[in-house]
């Protein structure tokens, strides 16, 4: 289903729509603030495995990433972080961040890879954090990629349609997205480090 959302006034009954969907394990493919993004909710692991055969990816292996609603939210599923990392969150976001901290034992086992990390998003688009707050936990994300070599992500949402319409129970057509990711930030170590410069330019 290829399902027209705006921004400005967002339809309660597509809303509703979309969370039922996620609570039945079902696949969605939505906006952001930077990239379409292809999600399941967190507490659905058949659907979790089925990302992965999509993307073609290692859950043990790679960095899975969350959408939240907020900062509590976060809390939920990371070891507590010290007030240097919580001040940073809360000025970057909601925006095009991506944040990994280390994953608290409410994380799914199977989000769990070696370190024992997770990456965060609160992205800032109406539509989706509307939806995560409605459905009560986050969700899986990871980005929709295209395979031409010179646009790496499509931005159109009836040509991702087109694509992965039969793969997935909702295409949200949100209008034109990014091409831009987010920029993912590394708050395990010592230092905080930027491991991809995204769409988010971060400030101290």
């Amino acid at each position: 289903m290829l399902l027209r959302i705006y921004d400005d006034n967002p339809n309660p009954r597509d809303i509703d729509k979309v969370v039922d969907t996620f609570n039945q394990g079902g696949l969605v493919i939505y906006p952001t603030d930077t990239i379409y993004g292809l999600g399941c909710g967190i507490i659905h692991q058949k659907s979790v495995e089925v990302i992965c055969k999509i993307k073609n990816i290692n859950p043990l292996k790679n960095n899975l990433s969350f959408i939240c609603h907020d900062l509590s939210q976060v809390a939920e599923f990371t070891k507590p972080f010290d007030n240097n990392i919580y001040k940073l969150m809360r000025k970057h976001l909601p925006g095009p961040f991506t944040f990994i901290l280390e994953a608290s034992n409410n994380v799914p086992k199977l989000f769990k890879n070696h370190k024992k990390t997770i990456g965060v998003r609160i992205p800032d688009n109406k539509i989706i954090l509307q939806i995560v707050e409605s459905l009560g936990y986050p969700i899986l994300s990871t980005s929709v990629l295209d395979e031409d070599e010179v646009i790496e992500y499509t931005t159109d949402p009836e040509l991702i349609y087109e694509k992965y319409g039969h793969m997935v129970d909702i295409v949200i057509n949100n209008g034109y997205g990014d091409n831009v990711p987010s920029t993912v930030v590394d708050c395990t170590g010592h230092e905080i480090k930027i491991i991809r410069q995204g769409k988010g330019i971060l400030e101290y």
